[in-house]
């Protein structure tokens, strides 16, 4: 018995994901070529799994494009796909370093005894440093 075709409009009730969405990311290639029966795409139950990595990896942090490149490397023999994901964990590193930063940098401004922020000396020297081409992190060392 043939493997059961799924319509756009039924992988996307299954998966939760527009049919728009659906279409682009068939266009770009991160979903396998979907077969067409009367001009109708037609997706084998396996591209429900394949969107539902797509969402993962996209809720993760990862690209469009980045998704593309990652995909693309899976099917290859070797570690590919390990360079694309330490790159992304030392991304997310960096990201999360920064926001802890900047988590910081309101926490200390709600703790700030002024009533207005603009009144602040440490707030004052703060954007001081940013303009003189500090980043956040050297800008608001505490």
């Amino acid at each position: 018995m043939p493997e059961q075709q799924l319509t756009i409009g039924e992988l996307a009730h299954r998966t939760g994901v527009a049919t728009s969405a659906l279409r682009y990311w068939d266009q770009i290639g991160l979903l396998p070529a979907p077969a067409r029966v009367s001009g109708h795409r037609r997706y084998p139950p396996s591209a429900i799994e394949r969107v539902g990595e797509i969402l993962l990896l996209r809720e993760i942090g990862y690209t469009l494009r980045e998704l593309k490149a990652l995909i693309a490397a899976r099917t290859q023999s070797g570690d590919a796909w390990r360079a694309l994901a330490q790159r992304k964990l030392t991304e997310l590193d960096r990201c999360i370093a920064h926001a802890n930063v900047a988590r910081t940098a309101v926490a200390h401004a709600l703790a700030c005894p002024h009533e207005n922020i603009l009144e602040c000396p440490n707030f004052a020297g703060v954007v001081a440093a940013r303009l003189a081409g500090k980043s956040l992190a050297e800008a608001h060392p505490h």
